[in-house]
């Protein structure tokens, strides 16, 4: 499914169980029946004019679906700029827009506002985030446009290449080696669990690369801790992956106490552009898989 963007997680919740398990859409000549969570809903067999509004965006270019609208935090993707430079940014409170863009599916988080008037205006389907793990999340989205087939075809082939990496990785870098993914916004420091996009799902759950004690303790339950900069040695591990947002106060970087880091001593801090790495769909995934491939391995 699309996951600072703190806020875009949060406001939104990025990308995760109970669909996963759901049956295959019931096919009609121009519909589908689509088990959502809030129960079965008829949709486009072949959707033509989707909006999305919590992201998802990467799901939709993988599939080839031609999107019509857009959220705030996927418009600002550096990643998807060429794909999504003449599509309109809407949100779950431009009503009017939406119903100009003639939409026929809209997909969103759970928690967006108005969806009884959005799923007035085209069939809205909502997505729990976390409810369903990345590669769920991916799949479930190719259930609802009638594209299973093809999204459980690159999952496995994506799950068994990320662990493959992890496998050459660990040999590397040694089995009890961590990693810590951090993330600047605004003058906080944030710490991540192994589902908060970042990369958090390729380098925790598929390559099983091991989590500091410290950010297992404080951010794997909740999914994301913020942390002072004062503290974040005892958050950091062997090696750093760093979601670095240009816009936000990184003067951090130039004390000691950072300075003095053994992973930043070392050479070990990977950095990620934040703009883009919140995101947890196919795309960005690719893209992540091979900068973690290139980053270890040529350390």
């Amino acid at each position: 499914m699309k996951k600072i963007l703190i806020p875009f997680l949060l406001v939104c919740a990025s990308i995760i169980s109970g669909c996963s398990n759901a049956s295959a859409p019931e096919k009609t000549s121009e519909t589908i029946t689509y088990e959502s969570e809030n129960g079965p809903i008829e949709v486009p067999a072949d959707p033509k004019r989707v909006i999305l509004l919590s992201g998802f965006t990467g799901n939709a270019v993988a599939l080839d679906i031609n999107i019509v609208g857009i959220d705030k935090w996927s418009k600002m993707n550096p990643r998807f700029e060429e794909e999504l430079k003449d599509v309109e940014e809407v949100s779950d409170e431009s009503l009017e827009k939406i119903i100009e863009l003639e939409p026929d599916l809209i997909i969103a988080l759970s928690n967006i506002n108005n969806y009884d008037k959005l799923n007035e205006i085209a069939p809205t389907v909502t997505y729990t985030w976390g409810k369903l793990d990345y590669l769920e999340q991916h799949i479930e989205i190719g259930k609802l446009v009638n594209k299973e087939k093809e999204a459980t075809e690159w999952a496995e082939d994506f799950k068994n290449r990320a662990e493959a990496a992890g496998e050459e990785i660990r040999a590397k870098i040694g089995e009890d080696a961590t990693v810590s993914v951090i993330e600047s916004f605004e003058k906080q420091l944030y710490v991540f669990g192994d589902n908060w996009a970042r990369g958090t799902e390729i380098l925790y759950q598929a390559m099983q690369l091991k989590m500091p004690e410290k950010v297992k303790e404080a951010a794997l339950e909740p999914g994301y801790y913020a942390i002072s900069a004062e503290v974040l040695p005892d958050f950091a591990g062997d090696y750093v992956i760093f979601s670095k947002n240009p816009e936000a106060d990184n003067s951090f970087e130039e004390t000691e106490t950072y300075k003095n880091i053994p992973a930043v001593k070392n050479g070990r801090v990977f950095e990620l552009n934040a703009k883009s790495a919140s995101f947890s769909d196919p795309i960005t995934l690719e893209d992540q898989l091979q900068f973690f491939k290139q980053a270890f391995l040529s350390n």
